[in-house]
């Protein structure tokens, strides 16, 4: 299996080569193409030159004649061969002393030269099979062609030195690719250094070493992922923690009704007939010790099903005010032996609201049972109810301890507590957060230490209409 590194190596040297390959070809036929047209241009030049000269002064002479004299005029200022041919094709004149019946028609710019053109031809020579560049033009007397002049360069010199430049280009196009390859290689670990780090954090993870914490190299996305590997390995803890707690505070929370129920059971079942007080007093710590498990343990139910999705509501039309006083009636005792102020009451008339009336006194008795606990003697705690305009606002405010503002933003998390040595499973809130949610509802909690908490509960009423 390739690894990113390679990937991208490669990648990176794939797209050079091609680049650099076309860009080679490009080079190396423009070379090429710009000396040979050059060349061409220089010797068309010199034969246009040349057919002039013959045409102001040799004209009405005879080229067969005249020849010898028109070589040396045309080839003084020429370092090419020169040739003139006759209208037969035959080879008058050659500046190279080839012999003189040779032939020449059968080239293709002598050819294109007897047609009235400029004929050129690049090709070998028969002879020493040397590259050659050949051009001929076409002398006229009277617009007709009597003869034709040809003009041959070797094209050795001028193959070597683009040989020369092309091997160039081919070395700079190696040092190209070498260095991107170089670059390639220090760029792709860049990435791969820091994945390989975020794998080895997650695979720590994945054996259940929540301690380790990601490298973040670079302000990218793989700087970000390294944060939330990163936070995500807090967060873990963070629950790992919190849940350890609701375990220890849950196991507390079953052993302590256990053992006052198994304590008050042995009680009873020593005592003498005339232990009726005895009998009485075990039985209504039993009955609120079995409450309290049912509580619990109901808690614990609805924490299931919340998390499962599965936390449904049996709504019907529902008087909020009366389920507040029902509520406040219930509670009262409790807190009269507290030493508590519990107030309830509603601006009338309340509109009625569709709702759960089971889930939503779950709700209210969490809230009341929470300011019970957290308020000292003394203190106060009101239940209010006010209509707006398409919402019912219920507010249960105490003046006990407070939330600090630090556990403020957590007290809604699953088994969150502010202490580890408060009562309860902390996952009241969220279970209530949960039903007002389910409801179209809100619930919002300010809280300043030492100056009480004050929960609002916001019930749409127009939506369920």
């Amino acid at each position: 299996m390739l690894g990113i590194q390679k990937r991208l190596v490669g990648s990176y040297l794939i797209v050079i080569l091609i680049t650099v390959l076309i860009l080679e070809l490009f080079l190396i036929f423009f070379v090429r193409y710009y000396y040979y047209h050059n060349i061409e241009r220089i010797m068309m030049n010199q034969a246009e030159l040349s057919a002039t000269f013959f045409n102001q002064y040799f004209a009405d002479e005879d080229l067969e004649k005249q020849s010898e004299r028109l070589l040396k005029g045309f080839s003084q200022h020429s370092t090419a061969q020169v040739q003139i041919i006759g209208t037969s094709g035959q080879i008058l004149q050659d500046s190279s002393g080839k012999r003189m019946d040779a032939h020449a028609a059968d080239y293709q710019d002598v050819q294109e030269a007897f047609s009235g053109n400029t004929g050129s031809w690049r090709g070998y020579d028969p002879r020493t099979h040397e590259a050659i560049l050949a051009v001929s033009y076409p002398l006229k007397a009277d617009q007709t062609t009597v003869g034709i002049v040809r003009f041959i360069t070797s094209l050795t010199d001028t193959n070597t030195t683009i040989a020369q430049i092309s091997a160039i280009f081919i070395a700079v196009g190696v040092v190209v690719v070498v260095i991107v390859a170089v670059l390639g290689i220090v760029v792709s670990r860049t990435i791969t250094g820091p994945i390989r780090e975020l794998k080895l954090a997650a695979e720590k993870m994945a054996e259940g070493d929540f301690t380790v914490t990601a490298r973040k190299r670079y302000q990218d996305e793989l700087g970000t992922l390294a944060d939330i590997l990163t936070m995500m390995a807090a967060t873990i803890r963070r629950n790992e923690r919190l849940k350890n707690d609701f375990i220890s505070s849950v196991s507390h929370e079953l052993r302590t009704p256990l053992t006052s129920i198994k304590g008050w059971t042995i009680t009873l079942k020593s005592s003498s007939e005339d232990g009726k007080v005895d009998l009485i007093e075990g039985l209504d710590i039993i009955e609120a010790e079995s409450d309290r498990l049912t509580r619990l343990v109901d808690e614990l139910l609805d924490f299931s099903k919340m998390d499962n999705g599965r936390l449904m509501l049996s709504c019907a039309p529902l008087q909020i005010g009366e389920l507040l006083q029902h509520i406040g009636k219930q509670l009262a005792p409790r807190a009269a032996r507290q030493g508590i102020s519990l107030e309830v009451s509603s601006d009338a008339p309340l509109p009625l609201l569709q709702a759960d009336e089971n889930r939503l006194k779950q709700v209210f008795i969490n809230l009341v049972d929470n300011s019970l606990k957290f308020t000292e003697p003394g203190g106060a705690i009101k239940i209010h109810a006010r209509p707006t305009h398409e919402q019912i606002i219920i507010t249960v405010e105490d003046t006990g301890s407070g939330i600090a503002e630090q556990d403020l933003e957590h007290v809604f998390q699953k088994f969150y507590k502010g202490s580890s040595h408060t009562a309860g499973s902390g996952i009241g809130l969220s279970i209530s957060e949960q039903i007002i949610k389910l409801h179209g509802g809100q619930l919002r909690i300010n809280s300043r230490v030492g100056k009480g908490t004050t929960v609002e509960i916001s019930l749409p009423y127009k939506a369920w209409s």
